[in-house]
């Protein structure tokens, strides 16, 4: 079965307080822009969309010029927030394939991590395959401005990507209508009656959000 891979960089980095936005910024570790090392991770994957701001379509262009990064990929514009930027890359994708979402912003994923979810999904086709890493420390449920209770962390985990699925399931899942609690492909895939499975992800795939986190 083909594979396909689906880069998510439509956002402007908001948090990251930067004009430039925190996917075409350098971390202290490469010395290419983020987003350039994120797809170099998935340089075996022949079918690759970028879902890009739309006002930094011809800058990227420029980035990839100036870094002679000449690796194949299909750009998008980005939608109005994630769930319509992963409609519009969906658009690229055929049918019958696996299609892997991933972060623009998470450059550290390991090529043997992303091998992994595509070697999962292929097995299990009916499911969303998603890579977690268990929490470290105590957490607390805010009840309201002034409360909150202690909760178990061990029935916690978090969500990292590429999130993997078969892409004609989760075309039909991004029929639905936008609803708030669409934070990734998962919950929007759930929420369509499918199901998901979980694998161990890497601690070192973390999302790039903030300053400190280019350090």
């Amino acid at each position: 079965m083909d594979k396909a891979a689906i880069i998510l960089a439509g956002g402007v980095g908001k948090r990251m307080c930067s004009k430039t936005p925190k996917q075409f910024l350098k971390t202290s570790k490469d010395d290419f822009p983020i987003l350039i090392s994120t797809l170099k991770k998935f340089s075996s994957i022949k079918k690759i969309t970028l879902v890009l701001p739309k006002d930094y379509v011809e800058y990227w262009k420029l980035l990839c010029k100036k870094h002679k990064f000449i690796q194949p990929h299909k750009i998008v514009e980005g939608g109005k927030n994630r769930f319509y930027s992963v409609k519009n890359g969906l658009k690229t994708v055929n049918n019958n394939c696996i299609v892997a979402i991933h972060d623009g912003v998470r450059p550290f994923v390991s090529k043997e991590l992303i091998d992994k979810i595509y070697t999962q999904a292929k097995k299990t086709p009916e499911f969303g395959i998603v890579p977690y890493i268990s929490l470290k420390d105590s957490i607390r449920e805010i009840i309201d401005s002034n409360s909150s209770i202690s909760r178990e962390r061990n029935k916690f985990i978090l969500i990292q990507t590429p999130q993997c699925f078969y892409a004609k399931n989760l075309k039909l899942a991004y029929s639905q209508k936008f609803r708030k609690e669409f934070t990734d492909d998962a919950s929007v895939f759930e929420a369509f009656g499918k199901k998901i499975k979980i694998i161990e992800g890497e601690e070192c795939n973390i999302k790039i959000t903030t300053k400190n986190d280019l350090n």
